[in-house]
């Protein structure tokens, strides 16, 4: 079971909607996948039951037992955790629960500085599994031709953390697609939305697999 941690502790990083399209783009490309909201707000929930025939199944634990709940749920061949933002607490059962934490980060210098807490905590893990654990940023919501965009991995990189290649872009699709409980596969299967949340998903595979 490989378990990818959706993690930023300040709110409107595009968390929840990488969370969401990167458990049903595994999904589509054949793995078994599991949702897990633990985020109290419950956005994740909310998207999945807005779809009365939603393929990917979502399960709530927003309390910090999340490595002990998911012993006790059916195996998978892949969980993805929608963390919650600005509780200490739950992010760190989401950190130790994760084979992988993944920090959604936007082109802001105030959203890169918002994640100094939630890097040191994930450093710490690194360190005490001897670097079992793995971490990385992408760069979320990035707005294309926009000098701050392509500076965005120059700050990134002082945290001493990987960057992804991959990059999620500010799109209208995305809000749109969520408020049916679907995702821009959905909506436009070969579009260069579905083409960026497809090259995320390879290149966290390769990390894992």
């Amino acid at each position: 079971m490989h378990v990818i941690a959706v993690l930023n502790q300040k709110g409107g990083s595009g968390k929840t909607t990488i969370a969401t399209h990167l458990a049903t783009a595994l999904m589509m490309a054949g793995h078994d996948v599991l949702l897990v909201d633990s985020d109290p707000q419950g956005s994740a929930r909310d998207w999945a039951a807005v779809r009365e025939d939603q393929p990917v199944p979502v399960v709530g634990i927003d309390r910090p037992t999340i490595g002990r709940d998911l012993k006790n749920l059916a195996r998978k061949e892949f969980v993805v955790i929608d963390g919650a933002p600005q509780a200490a607490d739950l992010a760190a059962s989401a950190i130790k629960a994760a084979d992988f934490v993944l920090i959604p980060a936007q082109p802001s210098p105030y959203d890169i500085w918002a994640t100094a807490d939630l890097v040191e905590l994930v450093k710490q893990r690194i360190e005490i599994t001897d670097g079992k654990m793995q971490a990385a940023f992408v760069v979320s919501r990035a707005i294309k031709g926009t000098r701050i965009g392509s500076e965005v991995t120059n700050a990134l990189n002082e945290y001493e953390l990987p960057v992804l290649e991959s990059r999620v872009t500010q799109r209208v699709i995305y809000p749109t697609t969520a408020a049916t409980g679907t995702t821009v596969f959905d909506q436009d299967p070969d579009g260069p939305a579905s083409i960026e949340i497809n090259a995320l998903m390879n290149e966290l595979k390769a990390k894992l697999i």
